[in-house]
């Protein structure tokens, strides 16, 4: 078994001299071999022709290039067969040169022409054989002569067969393994885009939070410590909030796997229900929202349900971020099949220029908004008004929604009870604070004022 697989290494790594090698044991075996030359049964009586020797010749040389050029050695090989039969008596052996090369042709090139060229060698080597023979008409002599060039065309169908049954087995398992790996990658980076926009949701909102009132209390520190106090109390808030939504995204990240029967993990996933406390969150930040329903509200799918959440999320929070504004306008309006969804904000005209260049310097808000849409089959849009500020619009399909039940009051820190969901919002502060435009104007004032430092 070594021998051989060492046999077929040497033929793979050197194919042409493993050709040439054949051709020449042929030759030995078929011309100079007592029975291959004139009729004997001794070595020492055997005196070969000198033209049975060019003969053969012409018949084996040619099979050292049967890979490279299987036609043409074919050929050739073919007509020094037919032409070795006239001046030899002794056919059956000399066969083996012309069958190899109809065997190679048969395995590289398709059937159809395989079975005519083999055809026609066939047919070349039988009739010479029987024109040529002291017997014409012996049937075992011509016989052997079709059988063995026409079981060398079989072999060759065969053995081609095979070798492209193995390749498109091969082509396949190389495609499948190449389409398991796309497949896992686009999973991979699909889910790193998920965790990114989920991260950016979640540490964007409240980091953005957490810098205002960071801004209120170092600007009123020394001249309204009460407010200072509520503003760092808020940053506190943030902060835990912030914590406690990545401490439970990283928990599920780090879920490997689950028993059978076990509950699924689930990631944090706040929806249209917990509105009121994202609004109320940005109110304790200095931003006015006025909240207005239109329609029925239905409940939702849960994708639909967080994907609204986390836009009017987004939304709000850029306003805080880039938009002079004091106040926003959130309409939720519920549409058969669909759910509209307007975010307006009265910010300066620069505003929203501002906001874009953001985006391209880095940011990831309105991609991930749009993203989001996306993901759930809706549409997304996102620019400045005519008449000044900033829109974000979004539409979302609620599919086979139904109808939701009515949602409780709401209560806010210093406010009492609110009106329901279905209702217009106007949604004041909870605690004594300044307009954030104000609080950015007395901020740059305190930063230009050479006898105020920085708190």
């Amino acid at each position: 078994m070594d021998l051989l697989r060492r046999l077929r290494l040497f033929v793979r790594a050197h194919p042409y001299w493993a050709d040439a090698l054949l051709a020449a044991l042929l030759y030995l075996v078929t011309v100079l071999w007592p029975t291959g030359g004139r009729p004997s049964t001794q070595w020492s009586n055997f005196d070969p022709d000198e033209v049975l020797l060019v003969a053969g010749l012409l018949v084996y040389a040619p099979l050292a290039l049967r890979r490279r050029y299987p036609i043409l050695v074919l050929v050739c090989t073919v007509a020094a067969t037919v032409g070795y039969m006239f001046v030899g008596p002794v056919r059956g052996p000399i066969l083996a040169g012309s069958g190899l090369a109809i065997y190679t042709v048969s395995s590289v090139v398709e059937r159809r022409l395989a079975l005519a060229i083999g055809g026609v060698a066939v047919l070349s080597v039988g009739i010479a054989s029987m024109a040529l023979s002291p017997e014409k008409w012996d049937k075992s002599v011509n016989g052997i002569a079709f059988a063995w060039t026409a079981m060398t065309v079989a072999v060759g169908e065969s053995v081609r067969s095979r070798r492209a049954f193995v390749a498109a087995i091969e082509e396949r398992a190389r495609r499948a393994e190449h389409t398991r790996e796309e497949e896992a990658r686009r999973r991979v980076a699909e889910e790193r885009l998920r965790i990114a926009r989920e991260l950016h949701d979640i540490v964007g909102h409240h980091i953005a939070l957490i810098n205002i009132q960071a801004g209120v209390a170092s600007t009123v520190l020394e001249t309204q410590p009460d407010t200072a106090r509520q503003a760092l109390a808020q940053v506190r808030e943030a902060g835990r909030a912030a914590l406690s939504e990545l401490g439970a995204t990283v928990a599920v990240l780090r879920q490997t796997g689950e028993p059978e029967g076990a509950a699924s993990p689930r990631e944090p996933a706040p929806g249209l229900a917990q509105l009121p406390q994202l609004l109320a969150s940005f109110e304790r930040a200095g931003l006015t929202v006025e909240c207005r329903t239109e329609g029925e509200p239905v409940t939702v799918p849960a994708a639909i349900d967080l994907t609204a959440y986390r836009v009017l999320q987004e939304s709000l929070t850029n306003v805080g971020k880039h938009a002079a504004a004091s106040s926003a306008t959130v309409l939720l309006a519920y549409r058969p099949g669909r759910l509209h969804i307007e975010v307006d904000d009265e910010g300066q005209a620069a505003a929203p220029s501002s906001r874009k260049g953001a985006e391209s310097a880095g940011g990831y808000g309105l991609i991930g908004m749009r993203e989001r849409a996306a993901s759930v089959g809706g549409s997304f849009s996102a620019g400045p008004r005519p008449g000044g500020g900033f829109q974000v619009t979004v539409d979302l399909p609620t599919g086979a929604a139904t109808r939701a039940a009515p949602r409780p009051a709401t209560v806010t820190p210093g406010r009492g009870t609110e009106q329901p969901q279905d209702q217009t919002q106007r949604r004041g502060a909870a605690v004594p604070r300044m307009s954030l435009p104000n609080l950015l104007a007395t901020r740059r004032q305190t930063s230009d004022d050479p006898t105020t430092g920085d708190a």
